[in-house]
């Protein structure tokens, strides 16, 4: 690009500079008017001046400020134009200290051709081109500080600020607020009185109260995560900030008035509620963090005393609360395996301190008989976990006489050790199901082993040994308890088809062939022999569990080897000639004497074992009562040393008042006490102890045991325990143990009455003759054991817990629970009252509400 045409690119830059100067230093001084309406509008918004004006008085405002808008924008509007080039021109000529108008020079032309003119217009225009090198356009100069002398405009702009930080959040909806006049609602008097609420709740999982805060101040001592909500209302000024830790949080507006904020307390320190810079109240905080829960085994675990299970003896305890406990258990020869999770049941209510013993059996996992390091895992209600120590123990495996059974049984446990072991485990279930005879032919034992081996060789995934140790483990009962299902099965598929047979010859009538005749002999001859094979089945069975032998009744056709053979042989000699109705009515019969066998055998066991399952019970119960005449024979013994103690008190205290009649020298001196009964009551006092505890170690093991029997231990047995702790505490001490030991006696009753009852539900009544000593003493030994004896006497006396007309007194066990008009409220209830609180403040803040109904609900919450 030639300079010429340079210059004219730059020249034409500089020229719309210069009018865009022009332009705006005619339009500020226009504009600032109606931006000044604007801005100032924008102030008394934010404010929340309208929200507190009468609605028409509102409307009004409004009204002003759109005519000064109005009236500002006209005459702003002509001001507006942009400039002409002329002008603009003039303006770079002036700015850039140029004379003579060198611009208007580039575009005249010399009037005639005359050469010397010619060089001499060039030499100009060149001079010209020199000048407008340096063309520059100066900085706009509105001139408005002369206009505004007060410099209203900083002010302006200094308010607005303010305005929009005062706001906040809810600036866009005061600014929507003043532009819509409210006419359904009533303005607030700004004179209205600053009320403010404030209270702490606690997370739900703590079970603590609400913490209301007040307003002069102080300390707060709170849980970590507790939610803080504060109404404000009344009062005029802007909108309340909730400052913790100098951070401060707006309030939200609920109406005219009103706010409210909401905030969980992660972290604390001093808390503060600030309107318009002034400090309505402020508190110290300070947050209690939730401690993890704490897990441990009260005894290592162990295999339990009676049966297949395992004792998992626990306690764990949490700050707030347990909501839940497991244990885990990891195969110590692989570590590395997947543990086992058995969820552990705490008692209910979130309990601070817990502890108990689980007995889970697990003889049919497929860790059975291998050695597992078992874990706590406690969880509170925040999350957080405590585990404890790792205890190893050698999980329970049930025994099995079938030799199949054996040898699945070991493959099983060979493949939790080592689950890539599928090849070996493959070559053994070849050559058990090599040898059919082993597990007697069962088709059906036979297809379960071919498809685990079909699995082992098929199914790679990780959850195939599981699958394949479940077939094992069903196959390898089946043979050790099954043998009566099997030979039962076929024994019904020998009657389905004699049955098919008789139908058959039936409808044959008088002219069956020997063929059909044969047909049936053969048919008889199955039924016979799995009748034998069903009958040896339920033999070995009767053997295995300890069972009497089948007893011969001919009221309920209960048959043996003989009867057997006289039914068969009318069936052969009915089906020989040809009177198959006879031999259908002696299939039927043979039928229901087959199933009253059953019946009948499955009714004196389950009769057997709720039998002895009843004798354990009244043994245990007779170990409570017992205990009962234990824990009063004690009683009596620490009346008698109290007794004792007593005497010699009041005989020192008789010599003391005769100092006030004889001097000191004729006091005949008091009788020293006795070294040898102090050592002797102290003696006594340590042999109660060593009594005592041992009472509360088998009052454990009784526990133990009836939960072992029904499942559930009675609540008043616990307490027992605890009041015989604290008894044989005072013992070992020399203090005073009466009031532990009448507890444990109450307790111990309240318990024995509760385990009747229990075991009534769940065993029914016994039968004449069973336990009828047990049961003719329960009455005397609950109530005390024997008659004689002061403490037997009272322990009578606090074992029946009713008052002269036969009402439960309120001191007696259960008494709250059974005739007490005090009734505890449970979480649910305490839930609801808190959330019908909370409403009840919500409603109350709203001060927009009738004066009738927000007083009623004041009354309400002064109630609470």
């Amino acid at each position: 690009m030639s300079a010429p045409k340079r210059l004219m690119a730059r020249l034409q830059r500089r020229t719309r500079l210069a009018r865009l100067a022009l332009w705006w230093e005619a339009a500020w001084p226009a504009l600032w008017p109606p931006l000044g309406v604007i801005g100032l509008f924008l102030v008394v918004a934010l404010s929340g001046l309208p929200l507190v004006l009468p609605p028409l008085l509102h409307l009004a405002m409004l009204l002003a400020f759109a005519a000064a808008l109005a009236w500002t924008g006209r005459r702003a509007v002509r001001w507006l134009r942009l400039p002409g080039l002329p002008a603009a021109e003039r303006r770079l000529e002036r700015d850039s200290g140029l004379a003579h108008r060198p611009i208007a020079t580039l575009g005249d032309r010399p009037a005639g051709s005359d050469p010397v003119a010619q060089a001499l217009w060039n030499a100009h225009r060149q001079r010209a081109e020199r000048r407008l090198a340096a063309l520059r356009v100066a900085r706009p100069r509105p001139g408005l500080a002369a206009r505004d002398r007060r410099a209203l405009r900083g002010g302006l702009a200094v308010a607005l600020a303010a305005a929009f930080a005062i706001a906040g959040a809810e600036a866009p909806e005061r600014l929507r607020r003043a532009l819509l006049p409210a006419f359904g609602g009533s303005a607030l008097p700004t004179t209205q009185a600053v009320r403010l609420e404030a209270w702490i709740t606690p997370p739900s999982y703590t079970g603590a109260a609400p913490v209301f805060l007040d307003t002069a101040g102080g300390t707060v001592s709170v849980p970590a995560g507790s939610r803080l909500q504060v109404a404000v209302s009344g009062g005029a000024g802007g909108t309340p900030e909730l400052v913790l830790e100098g951070t401060a949080t707006p309030f939200r507006t609920l109406d005219r008035g009103s706010y409210a904020v909401e905030a969980t307390l992660g972290t604390g320190g001093r808390l503060a509620i600030i309107r318009d810079g002034k400090e309505l109240a402020q508190w110290l905080l300070a947050l209690r963090a939730d401690a993890p829960p704490v897990a441990a085994w009260d005894q290592p675990p162990a295999r339990a005393s009676r049966g297949l299970a395992i004792r998992l003896p626990w306690r764990a305890e949490d700050d707030w609360g347990l909501a839940g406990l497991r244990v885990e258990l990891r195969l110590k020869l692989r570590p590395e395996a997947e543990a086992v999770v058995l969820d552990l049941p705490i008692p209910g209510g979130s309990p601070r301190n817990a502890r108990g013993a689980a007995q889970p059996d697990l003889s049919a996992h497929p860790w059975a008989g291998l050695e597992v390091e078992s874990r706590l895992v406690a969880r509170d209600h925040a999350g957080q976990e405590g585990r404890s120590d790792g205890a190893f123990l050698e999980l329970p495996e049930r025994s099995f006489t079938h030799p199949v059974s054996q040898q699945l049984i070991a493959l099983r446990k060979a493949l939790s050790v080592d689950p890539t072991g599928r090849d070996p485990a493959r070559r053994e279930l070849d050559r058990i199901t090599g040898a059919p005879e082993a597990f007697e032919h069962d088709s059906g034992t036979f297809l379960a082993l071919r498809s685990a081996r079909h699995r082992l060789l098929r199914d790679r995934r990780p959850g195939g040994i599981a699958e394949v140790q479940e077939i094992l483990w069903d196959v390898a009962v089946a043979l050790e308890e099954g043998r009566t299902d099997r030979t039962a099965r076929a024994l019904a598929e020998a009657r389905q088809a004699l049955r098919e047979a008789l139908e058959a010859a039936r409808r044959e009538g008088p002219n069956q062939t020997e063929e059909r005749r044969a047909e049936l002999q053969r048919r008889i001859e199955d039924l016979r022999e799995a009748i034998r094979r069903h009958l040896e089945a339920l033999a070995e069975r009767l053997q295995r569990e300890n069972a009497e032998a089948l007893p011969y009744d001919p009221q309920q056709r209960l048959m043996d080897q003989r009867e057997l053979d006289r039914r068969t042989r009318r069936m052969e000699d009915a089906a020989r000639q040809g009177r198959t109705e006879e031999a259908e009515r002696e299939l039927a019969e043979l039928e229901e004497m087959l199933r009253a066998l059953e019946e009948g055998r499955n009714m004196r066991a389950e009769e057997r074992q709720r039998q002895q399952q009843r004798q354990r019970g009244q043994q245990q119960m007779g170990a409570v009562q017992d205990m009962v005449r234990r824990q009063a024979e004690m009683l009596d013994r620490g009346h008698q040393r109290s007794e004792q103690v007593e005497r010699e008190r009041a005989q020192q205290r008789r010599s003391q008042p005769m100092s006030r009649v004889f001097p000191p020298s004729q006091i005949p001196p008091a009788p020293p006490q006795d070294p040898a009964q102090q050592a002797e009551r102290q003696e006594q006092s340590r042999t109660d102890a060593r009594i005592q505890r041992a009472l509360r170690r088998a009052l454990g093991e009784l526990m133990q045991q009836f939960g072992d029997l029904t499942g559930d231990v009675p609540a008043q047995l616990g307490e027992a325990d605890r009041a015989m702790r604290d008894s044989a505490d005072a013992l070992a001490e020399g203090r005073d143990a009466r009031d532990a030991q009448q507890r444990a006696i109450r307790a111990l009753t309240e318990g024995g009455r509760q385990m009747a009852q229990q075991m009534q539900r769940q065993f029914g009544q016994s039968q004449p003759g069973e336990g009828g000593e047990e049961e003719e003493g329960e009455g005397e030994g609950m109530a005390g054991g024997q008659q004689g004896g002061e403490g037997q006497d009272q322990a009578q006396e606090l074992g029946q817990g009713r008052d002269p007309l036969g009402r439960r007194s309120r001191e007696a066990p259960g008494g709250q629970d059974n005739a007490s008009d005090t009734r505890v409220p449970d979480e649910a209830e305490l839930l609801k009252t808190r959330r019908l609180q909370e409403e009840l403040r919500r409603r109350g803040a709203e001060r927009e509400r009738p004066p009738a109904e927000l007083d009623y609900i004041d009354r309400l919450l002064r109630r609470f």
